[in-house]
């Protein structure tokens, strides 16, 4: 009971920050407006310097920028544990399932549930965006002086992502996020050659479950202590910095990639948990809201691991063992959100740039967006920026879809925020469905 109790304290604490945020980022705006056009625009750039200045610019080196240390502190914080949450869960995941048999069953049964989301989130999101593109809501006017804050990056073949999960290198892998799919792929190795060793591996698994708990203490204090105050000044600062004038042009897109996510969640997921288990999905859903609600305000499927294990578990009925396998697992390849932001992106800059998008482009736009988003690596922003490998993808690299690309850069983090949502709560669904089929799902739990 008391457990419960901090649980319902801390996601209170975090529905409180984020409307704290909001309100606090309008009323900065609203100032910003009033003391730039009333000429007092120094008073602005010193409150701008104090709280909201990023100190690793060229021209933050006399800011404070209180608001974005305490974000960047918090965001990194989550990253850095990252790497050691995949290794020690997934290896030991892997250890506790050691039934080789069982375990191709659960993976071949976790994959699949994956892919039927990624198809079926990609078609409908791509869906939604042609009827918006065709009723002429994605017909705007870009400012082409924001062609010069397009931000790029190299191009590649999609396929590459398979290659690139087997590390030439293992200590590369660890060094960075952004190789997050060669970590999984080293985990997996670990987790199956410990299991075949048996007993042998008994010293090493003793390392990495201390090593685990380590990790879970840290990233437990860091969510629940430091959280609230992190999100609070994270949704202040996006708002205040950028504001309206960015706003204008892709408010259409926000609308829809909020809009369809929104939609998604509250659809594809509880009629497949219907179909695949006949279960109510209710249940599923009012659990899976504070998952859902935490997720949107940290925008990292990372940070929202250890709520979504502990949910699924003590609340859904799915056994630890499954769960340390599919949670992760997910949190790494499961990027349905992903995809589906991407084909409303795709179909937004193409159109703003007066490119005719078909119907044969967005299913190329899928194909390309599913192989990219599996081996996105779980950090907020990610997504975004690999809308340019679709683009690239399909051709479309005129200065005119660079501006629009900027555009959906710049204001990524609102959408962010519905389609991390739609990827955590995936990753529960499927866990919900997996456990099912193995017969392991305690109903009377998840009927609770």
């Amino acid at each position: 009971m008391e457990k419960q109790k901090k649980e319902s304290s801390i996601v209170k604490r975090m529905m409180l920050a984020v409307a704290g945020g909001f309100l606090a980022g309008f009323i900065c705006l609203f100032l910003r407006e009033f003391l730039n056009g009333n000429g007092q625009s120094g008073v602005w750039k010193a409150i701008e310097a104090i709280l909201f200045q990023d100190i690793t610019a060229t021209n933050g080196i006399e800011g404070l920028g209180l608001f974005y240390i305490v974000g960047q502190l918090f965001m990194r914080g989550l990253q850095m544990a990252i790497v050691p949450l995949v290794i020690t869960s997934l290896s030991l995941a892997l250890c506790s399932l050691a039934d080789p048999e069982r375990l191709g069953k659960i993976a071949g049964k976790t994959f699949i549930t994956y892919i039927c989301f990624y198809v079926t989130a990609a078609a409908l999101a791509g869906a939604a965006a042609y009827f918006v593109k065709s009723m002429g809501w994605f017909d705007v006017n870009l400012p082409s002086e924001m062609a010069t804050e397009a931000v790029t990056m190299d191009g590649y073949n999609p396929l590459v992502t398979v290659v690139n999960a087997v590390p030439s290198n293992i200590f590369s892998a660890f060094s960075s996020n952004n190789t997050i799919l060669s970590v999984v792929v080293v985990a997996i190795i670990l987790g199956l050659c410990m299991t075949a060793m048996g007993a042998k591996a008994d010293p090493l698994k003793k390392v990495i479950e201390n090593l685990n708990d380590v990790v879970q203490m840290f990233l437990n204090f860091l969510i629940n202590k430091i959280g609230p105050t992190a999100i609070f000044c994270m949704i202040t600062r996006t708002l205040a910095v950028y504001g309206v004038e960015y706003i204008g042009p892709t408010l259409v897109w926000i609308v829809t990639t909020i809009v369809v996510s929104l939609a998604l969640v509250a659809t594809i997921y509880p009629i497949g948990i219907f179909l695949t288990t006949r279960l109510n999905p209710i249940p599923f859903m009012k659990k899976s809201f504070k998952i859902g609600l935490f997720a949107a305000a940290t925008n990292s499927s990372a940070a929202t691991l250890p709520l979504n294990t502990r949910t699924c578990t003590e609340e859904l009925g799915c056994s630890e063992e499954i769960s340390s396998f599919v949670l992760p697992t997910g949190m790494t390849i499961n990027m349905n959100g992903t995809t589906a932001m991407h084909m409303i992106a795709v179909t937004f800059i193409a159109t703003a740039a007066g490119i005719d998008i078909k119907p044969s482009t967005l299913a190329l736009a899928a194909f390309l967006s599913i192989c990219t988003a599996m081996g996105t690596p779980a950090i907020p922003v990610a997504g975004t920026t690999m809308v340019y490998v679709v683009m690239t993808g399909l051709g479309m690299s005129s200065e005119l879809c660079m501006i629009g690309y900027s555009l959906v850069l710049a204001m990524n983090y609102l959408p962010g925020m519905a389609v991390i949502t739609l990827n955590v709560i995936g990753d529960a669904a499927t866990n919900v469905i997996v456990n099912f089929k193995e017969g392991v799902l305690n109903k009377d739990i998840y009927n609770q």
